[in-house]
This record gives structure tokens, C-alpha cells and sequence, in this order.
């Protein structure tokens, strides 16, 4: 078997690309769809794509004040996000290119819309809140701890076949 010989490399492994936390965010201020992950009060798994957009190295979320949602996270206050980061351009219409990814743990704090905290951030939302639901919805801020680990971010479209050359880990700071 050939060694794979994209990049740097140290005793015959590739490296990882080294990527900053200002890429990170950037990466994810450039896209706008998660995957939100928690555990309901029985401990059970859930998980649902969500609408976010980042204010000061956090990301806030919409949602319904009756929903599960708000309830389990603001039960336990943990959650993991994913954010698919899309890639390719036109050759993603042409061939099957998954998108590169950022996930991480996190904390996460429920606001009513109406309170201090909610309205502190509402205008930036209110693009991904109909202005009926403005007054009745909870805002989820979720605040990014540890590291983020991200597959894909910051190497070539073909490096992304490569396990060993497409991950990284960088502390979130």
C-alpha cells in the first residue's frame, strides 16, 4: 500500500490541517443550520435541526415555548452541535460531496424572548422569527466548551477522502 502523500506529514502520517478558533467561527457564521443534541429528562437521546445565528462566539436558537426542546435543555443545560458546512461549489450539483462538519459540546441557557436576555438579541433573530412568534417563543443561547472538532475545514475538496489529513480538534478558548 502507497503511503498518501498530500501535505506535511511527520514519519509517514499526514498531519491534520491546523486550524484557528477565528476559522472556526468563521466557517460557522457562514452557515446557518445545526444539528442540536440533548438528553430528555428520562435520559433518553433526541436531536433536531435547527436555525441559529452567532452573536459573540455563541449561537442562538429560536425556539417554541412549549416545545421539548425548550424543556429538556433547559432541564439539564448540556447539549452537542453539529453544523454541516457545505463544500464544492458547483461540483457538489455534479458528484455526492459531503459537507465538511464543526461539532462540539456545549452549554446552553433558555430565555423567554420577552426577557432582558431575549430582547438583547431578538433583532439578530428576527429574520429566523415570524413577528407573531416573536413574543411567545424561547431563545436557546448555546455557548461552546472544550473543543470543536471538525471534519473537512480548512483542506483541499479531494483531502476530505482522507480521515487523518480532513480532522481536527481545536480548544474552543
Amino acid at each position: 500500500m502507497s503511503t498518501l502523500s498530500i501535505g506535511p506529514s511527520v514519519a509517514g502520517q499526514p498531519l491534520a490541517p491546523r486550524l484557528t478558533v477565528q476559522e472556526i467561527w468563521r466557517a460557522l457564521g457562514r452557515a446557518s443550520f445545526a444539528v442540536l443534541s440533548h438528553v430528555s429528562p428520562a435520559g433518553g437521546p433526541r436531536s433536531s435541526g435547527v436555525v441559529y445565528t452567532v452573536i459573540d462566539r455563541r449561537l442562538f436558537v429560536v425556539v417554541a415555548a412549549n416545545s421539548w426542546k425548550a424543556r429538556h435543555i433547559a432541564a439539564d443545560g448540556r447539549v452537542a452541535v453539529t453544523v454541516p458546512v457545505r463544500r464544492g461549489g458547483v461540483m457538489s450539483l455534479l458528484f455526492p460531496i459531503p459537507p465538511a462538519t464543526v461539532s462540539f459540546a456545549a452549554s446552553a441557557t433558555v430565555y423567554p424572548a420577552d426577557s432582558p436576555q431575549g430582547r438583547l438579541v431578538l433583532k439578530h433573530l428576527a429574520k429566523l422569527l415570524p413577528a407573531e412568534r416573536r413574543d411567545t417563543s424561547y431563545i436557546v443561547e448555546i455557548r461552546p466548551e472544550g473543543w470543536f472538532v471538525t471534519y473537512g475545514i480548512g483542506v483541499r475538496l479531494m483531502a476530505m477522502r482522507h480521515p487523518a489529513l480532513a480532522r481536527s480538534r481545536v480548544p474552543v478558548i
